[in-house]
């Protein structure tokens, strides 16, 4: 019987990539029966990925993620393999071609961001940060000095002064740094709806990692999907940008980051994620981004 693919999956990617959506449940059966799996519930899904979970033939349960073969998951399985589940999701077998991933079985339902206490949250984020990051990154991966020197080739003169201004401070810090974009492995996305908790009895640490877009460069540049978890509770506590500085003083000592350079290259990620908005023809820029970049100015312009 084909997979039924989540409704909402369905409609994300039919405008993209049809194609590839068509062929989906093909695929998903193939694997099913090349790697000798039963499905084991309704398949999931993430931004760029469908994710079924199954039973590996001595039952032991596990996740088929097969995603579109793009960029931003080209490094993601050497990155598993380097990361070897020291506190990220283990991968269990792979074919890189068609960006299948067989991975151990997490508790979905249970990311990070519903633990009640968002500073107990951060900290956990911080601590597993802090170990994935010190991995040695694999080769060929994407550098961030190569991300970086892209964005800065095109910077729009926004109508809005006030968002053109921030995208014009955004630039000049990086043009400033550019030269100097670190050699770290950075996850890119780790918020913490990219931290799931492990299944009961499974012997694993209470929370691992999911979902990175690898790259190489400097560690301040993976701290903005963590400065923005949680927007509304953020902007329900009437301190943006009260709680943006804490977020980050608490990130970057618990690091041990160079708070100012921390400060240039999340102004870096600032950039990028206006950049996108632009280039998807929103019609203003995202608030978290504009607050947070505006926030870290403030403190931190020289």
């Amino acid at each position: 019987m084909a997979t039924a693919l989540p409704a909402a999956f369905v409609h994300q990617h039919s405008a993209r990539d049809q194609v590839w959506l068509d062929n989906l449940p093909g695929f998903v059966e193939d694997y099913l029966d090349r790697w000798d799996l039963r499905p084991d519930g309704p398949a999931g899904h993430g931004m760029g990925s469908l994710v079924l979970p199954v039973r590996r033939a001595d039952g032991t349960p596990a996740a088929l993620k097969i995603g579109r073969v793009i960029e931003e998951n080209e490094g993601e399985a050497a990155v598993l393999r380097a990361w070897n589940g020291d506190g990220a999701v283990r991968l269990l077998a792979e074919d890189h071609d068609r960006r299948v991933l067989l991975l151990e079985r997490l508790d979905h339902t249970r990311p990070l961001s519903t633990m009640e206490d968002e500073w107990a949250a951060l900290d956990v984020l911080v601590e597993l940060l802090g170990r994935i990051s010190a991995v040695p990154p694999p080769a060929g991966l994407r550098r961030l000095g190569d991300v970086a020197a892209a964005m800065l080739e095109d910077v729009p003169r926004l109508p809005d002064p006030a968002e053109r201004a921030l995208l014009d401070t955004c630039a000049g810090v990086v043009r400033e740094i550019v030269d100097e974009p670190g050699e770290q492995l950075l996850h890119w996305d780790l918020h913490q709806g990219n931290v799931l908790a492990s299944l009961p009895d499974s012997g694993r640490e209470p929370w691992l990692v999911i979902d990175p877009e690898p790259l190489v460069g400097d560690l301040g540049f993976d701290l903005m999907s963590a400065l923005a978890d949680r927007w509304d509770e953020v902007v329900a506590s009437g301190d943006v940008a009260g709680v943006v500085r804490r977020r980050f003083d608490v990130m970057t000592d618990g690091l041990g980051l160079d708070r100012q350079r921390a400060y240039g290259w999340t102004l870096a990620r600032v950039l990028q994620n206006c950049l996108w908005d632009v280039e998807d023809g929103e019609p203003e820029l995202n608030a978290a981004q504009v607050a947070i970049g505006q926030t870290l100015i403030a403190a931190y312009d020289r």
